[in-house]
């Protein structure tokens, strides 16, 4: 299974991702959105590709029902998905571990950062893809491509 991981595109009416994003997204299997998409039509975008699965980000205010954090199977493996701008924690990844601290997941996928980050912690494996968007303090834009096979998982930024 192929997964591509997205975050703070926060994108406007009539504005969409970079055409290299889109080249990339053509032998996905999955979409994973972790917020502050800031409006519907991405998600319907994405949804022509793939499946999609999405939480809101503190910048998500439209009326669309999404969950604060969501959790999805896949194959063998328990990904936890959730934005990483709120509860206990002193930073967006310790945010987002509390917020499966009681949770039995093997991956949990974050934005809210703009940061690319990824770290094994406690045995659960910590994913933040960046932003294809919206790089702020970082050198480039990026993404995240998880790929699951046999139960195994192998992670990566694609960075433009």
């Amino acid at each position: 299974m192929r997964i591509a991981v997205l975050s703070d595109t926060h994108l406007r009416m009539g504005k969409s991702l970079p055409g290299f994003v889109w080249e990339q997204l053509t032998q996905i299997d999955m979409i994973l959105h972790a917020g502050d998409l800031t409006h519907i039509g991405l998600l319907e975008e994405l949804s022509c590709l793939a499946p999609v699965r999405a939480v809101r980000g503190n910048c998500d205010n439209w009326n669309v029902s999404l969950p604060e954090r969501d959790i999805i199977e896949c194959e063998a493996l328990r990904i936890g998905l959730i934005h990483g701008d709120s509860g206990k924690g002193r930073s967006t990844p310790d945010r987002a571990y509390t917020a499966f601290k009681d949770t039995q997941v093997d991956l949990i996928v974050f934005g809210h950062s703009h940061t690319p980050f990824m770290e094994w912690r406690d045995g659960i494996f910590m994913f933040n893809p960046g932003s294809p968007t919206d790089k702020r303090r970082e050198l480039h834009y990026s993404f995240g491509l998880l790929d699951i096979q046999q139960g195994k998982l192998k992670a990566k930024h694609v960075y433009f």
